[in-house]
């Protein structure tokens, strides 16, 4: 308008927003207005609220008062389908993909380009090459999403969003299975798209990410949002207390500790996938009681298939695993039943298609795998009482919200279902306990007590195999570490010689001892 500035009208603006699911009210009178062309975060603890917001922008729910504005005009997000025509996408925390359709399937569905698909086939497939190689996201186009490892199917739904072009784009959690420099790649690319005026809405409890990518932050808690800042006039430690409501410590304290006899032996452990690819390669190692080993390495190198075998689940192809005075290979398999009355527990990665069944209420859920000891009851019959007041007590130990044993698991957020099949499984006490990202998707008050758990189970003589994406995390923790790249053992370093440079450099498959100017090249672009 010529003789003065007037301002756009926000992208995005809640009003007094609110939502219930029975007894619980998960939004409570929200207010948000998030400017056109920049990156806003939204962050509190694990059941604060933030995906119900989300899901109500998005039309996945119906908000039971308020208004949403859209460029400054009121709205009705009444389905998916209303929030994709007024130009709004999301990438989701639990992935919306069909396992069994190939990559390229997956990101042209609704969008497929006429009656033949041949032009639309095409069009994609060229369109996901260049996305690939603009943004170092490669993938390949043809392969099964059932046969992809968590963190390339997360790749799937960043370039199914990327494809769609929306101009408000949400993504919840969008870096619970990336590294920390897969997540860095990611900001790159919310970067150039905030270049070309998309407006983008980040859900998460990482406080790295929210004082990394984002302009503004918004604070939940407890269903209500309870700050607002400027991400520049801000800082990690006013975030957390925000969140918690408490002071927090952002390592665990880590202690020395000596290890017991060896527990779990791995020797020439060689594994193929179902196309004879070889996914793990000649791996050995041995972990002691006691002592916390450590797997660093990025997403898809062969540390979800150690887990598998190691927990039964696949069976053993070549070499031999020694556990508890038990020797498995070829003709002498163990499946995860047998494995645990040996004292084997499994906190797998994937908690929805592993650790969970959504359907079940958390009292079911908390007895998954342990439904025929004691803990289920002592006669022909599951004692329900039983398993209820057990599973109340777990869930107040590790405050799982809402702590109410007969909600279904699948109501639960990521962050709480994920507690829930960490407490279920270091309750059972094990002789060894494989870890698969024991902390994804949880918020950074659960992160610290997690720690704190499984250095306490090594304190009482666990065994810990710790597999993780997050290096911090592998370092604040490991007694040992072992690097993977490529199905392979690349390296080992102790817990005070561990340096996270070297250490990235082997997860990528580079020689740190021939790599002094890369690395002294990469310190100080940083």
């Amino acid at each position: 308008m010529r003789g003065g500035d007037v301002s756009p009208p926000p992208a995005v603006e809640l009003r007094r927003i609110n939502k219930r699911f029975g007894r619980v009210h998960a939004n409570r009178d929200i207010d948000l207005t998030i400017d056109a062309g920049t990156i806003t975060g939204i962050i509190g603890e694990n059941g604060a609220g933030k995906s119900t917001l989300v899901s109500i922008l998005y039309g996945f729910y119906s908000a039971d008062s308020g208004d949403i504005l859209i460029d400054g005009t009121p709205v009705a997000l009444t389905s998916t389908a209303d929030a994709i025509r007024c130009g709004i996408g999301m990438v989701h925390q639990h992935f919306m993909l069909v396992p069994t359709m190939s990559v390229l399937d997956n990101v042209m569905l609704g969008r497929e380009g006429g009656f033949t698909l041949t032009d639309g086939i095409s069009k994609t497939r060229k369109r996901l090459a260049q996305l690939s190689e603009d943004y170092g996201l490669e993938i390949d186009p043809d392969a099964l999403v059932q046969d992809l490892p968590v963190g390339l199917q997360q790749r799937v739904e960043i370039l199914k969003a990327l494809l769609r072009g929306a101009r408000i784009l949400i993504l919840d959690e969008p870096t619970g299975v990336l590294t920390p420099q897969e997540a860095d790649r990611l900001f790159e690319i919310l970067r150039m798209l905030k270049q070309d005026g998309v407006t983008i809405l980040l859900i998460t409890h990482k406080l790295r990410e929210i004082m990394a990518i984002t302009d503004d932050v918004n604070v939940m808690r407890h269903g209500q949002m309870v700050a607002h800042r400027k991400t520049k006039d801000t800082n990690r430690e006013d975030l957390a207390r925000l969140m918690v409501g408490r002071d927090v410590l952002f390592t665990a304290k880590y202690h020395e500790k000596e290890p017991g006899a060896p527990i779990l032996e791995i020797d020439a452990l060689t594994h193929h996938d179902s196309r004879g690819s070889t996914v793990l390669s000649d791996i050995s190692f041995t972990l002691r009681a006691g002592e916390i080993l450590g797997i660093a390495g990025v997403s898809g190198n062969g540390q979800s298939q150690l887990l598998d075998v190691l927990s039964g689940i696949e069976p053993v192809q070549e070499g031999t695993i020694r556990v508890a005075g038990e020797v498995i290979d070829s003709r002498n398999r163990r499946d995860p039943t047998a494995l645990r009355q040996v004292g084997v527990a499994h906190i797998p990665e994937d908690r929805h298609h592993r650790g969970l069944v959504l359907p079940f209420s958390a009292a079911e859920s908390s007895i998954l795998g342990y439904h025929l000891t004691d803990v289920a009851g002592s006669g022909l019959f599951l004692d329900l009482q039983k398993i209820e007041a057990r599973c109340a007590d777990l869930m107040q130990r590790y405050d799982v919200r809402p702590p109410d044993p007969q909600w279904r698991s699948g109501g639960f957020s990521g962050g709480n279902q994920q507690k829930i099949v960490v407490a279920r499984e270091i309750a059972a006490s094990p002789q060894v306990l494989l870890v698969g990202q024991p902390t994804r998707g949880v918020d950074i008050g659960a992160i610290e007590f997690i720690h704190k758990e499984l250095l306490a189970a090594r304190d009482r003589g666990c065994a810990i195999l710790l597999v993780s994406v997050e290096l911090d995390e592998i370092m604040a923790l490991s007694d040992r570490i072992l690097v993977m790249n490529a199905g392979r053992i690349v390296g080992e370093t102790a817990h005070g010689e561990a340096d996270p440079n070297r250490i990235g450099l082997m997860m990528a498959g580079i020689d740190p001892n021939n790599a002094r100017d890369i690395t002294v090249q990469e310190t100080g672009a940083a």
